[in-house]
């Protein structure tokens, strides 16, 4: 029996971004249909979060991401431009978001098409792997196509349903936060939340247990 398991997931996250390609592995081993649920990140639901937080929490979240990245071989690198706009200084969140309900809208439109992973996949490579204007020329586009997607497809439905993919991705958050948790990256496998990068083996274990198998 296949098992099922959704993942709550942001472009901004660069924790996400280091658990995807673990995700994309988990589905290829096991017979596990692994669903991505994009969200939008604190940055967009609480402008403040960054400002209220301890004036350490930047620096060790920036010296773990890097180290994860090198523990686990990943590529990484400070995002050009970031999906958010933020004076990181003042750590104010721009009024202008030109980036990240684009991709958001994006990555809810392929979870449409049951292509969520796999996009979000190869659109953070682009984004936290080191390509220096990923939303410029053709990237997007080859990510969206490596995905097995058309990104002139995804661009109009995210700009013509704009509000209707901004419900589904609200009604994401509210499934992320009814499953017990409110960060990402979390997968909830049968209503148990396991959140962050470094859950996921525990998540598998979890699964093993209801009877998970290699395909």
């Amino acid at each position: 029996m296949t098992l099922s398991a959704d993942i709550f997931w942001s472009f901004r996250s660069p924790y996400s971004y280091l658990a995807t390609q673990r995700y994309v592995a988990l589905a290829k081993e096991y017979d596990l249909d692994l669903s991505l649920r994009p969200v939008y990140p604190l940055a967009i639901r609480e402008p403040d979060f960054f400002e209220k937080n301890h004036p350490n929490w930047l620096r060790y979240t920036m010296t773990d991401i890097f180290r994860v990245a090198q523990f686990l071989e990943i590529p990484m690198a400070p995002p050009n431009p970031d999906p958010i706009v933020q004076d990181m200084a003042t750590r104010k969140i721009a009024d202008e978001q030109p980036y990240i309900y684009r991709l958001t809208r994006l990555g809810q439109a392929a979870a449409r098409r049951g292509k969520s992973l796999a996009f979000c996949d190869e659109v953070s490579r682009l984004i936290w792997g080191g390509t220096a204007g990923w939303h410029e020329g053709d990237h997007l586009a080859q990510a969206a196509k490596r995905a097995g997607l058309d990104l002139d497809e995804l661009d109009q439905e995210a700009g013509s349903d704009a509000d209707s993919l901004d419900t589904e991705i609200s009604e994401n958050q509210s499934a992320l936060e009814g499953a017990g948790h409110w960060g990402v990256p979390t997968l909830v496998f049968d209503g148990e939340p396991f959140f962050g990068q470094d859950r996921i083996e525990l998540a598998v274990w979890r699964m093993l247990q209801s009877g998970l198998v290699k395909r």
